[in-house]
């Protein structure tokens, strides 16, 4: 196993002084390939010391103005720090460098969505969920900014995809629940509120959903 994949595995397994010390090694031999900055810098994120990641992935742009990961470690680190317009420009230009990373479009959909561009998540939450199939999370938030970007329909049809993958997803319930609500079939929402809450006893959101649909059918 080489120093890299060994510091890597290290940095994994939570041996962060292990990992650090390789790094530093890598760094000291290699002064000139950024590889090794990029590295240490994702291990300065992951030790929230963000002062000095930032440092490390600068000084790996510094030497190959095209290395992506070292644009995707800022975004990264920018998007942990909720400075969401600025983590999706690192994004961004990560994945201009050529990074095709399912993961890479996840975070660009999350950081537009927390920036309340729901419509323009929606293209790089669809990419990762064609990238990563498997991802149920990847999935259930493309089906989020759908809702929000009120696509009714195209949303419930996503849900109900969750809930395939997952039938305990409780907020997957919760948001067909809402739907329901939205195209006034109180019965259905209620389903599915309840189903929630199975899942997830402490669902506010569902609780509150239900208490809702419940004195709306009462007062029928």
């Amino acid at each position: 196993m080489d120093k890299n994949r060994e510091a890597i595995q290290m940095m994994q397994e939570g041996k962060y002084e292990e990992a650090a010390k390789l790094f530093n090694e890598l760094i000291e031999e290699n002064p000139n390939e950024p590889l090794g900055y990029i590295n240490f810098g994702n291990l300065l994120v992951e030790l929230q010391e963000a002062e000095r990641a930032e440092r490390f992935f600068l000084k790996a742009i510094s030497l190959d103005d095209t290395a992506a990961t070292a644009y995707y470690g800022l975004g990264n680190l920018y998007f942990e720090q909720e400075q969401f317009e600025k983590a999706n420009n690192y994004f961004q230009q990560a994945l201009d460098k050529g990074l095709e990373d399912a993961h890479l479009y996840y975070l660009i959909g999350l950081s537009l969505q927390y920036q309340e561009q729901f419509k323009l998540a929606l293209p790089y939450l669809l990419r990762a969920t064609e990238l990563a199939e498997d991802e149920i999370n990847y999935r259930f938030q493309y089906g989020l900014s759908l809702a929000q970007a009120e696509l009714v329909d195209e949303a419930k049809t996503v849900f109900q995809e969750v809930i395939k993958m997952d039938e305990a997803h409780s907020d997957a319930h919760y948001n067909l629940g809402v739907i329901a609500v939205f195209n006034e079939d109180a019965e259905q929402a209620l389903k599915h509120f309840n189903q929630a809450l199975e899942e997830q006893p402490d669902h506010y959101l569902a609780a509150n959903g239900k208490k809702q649909v419940e004195q709306f059918l009462e007062n029928q």
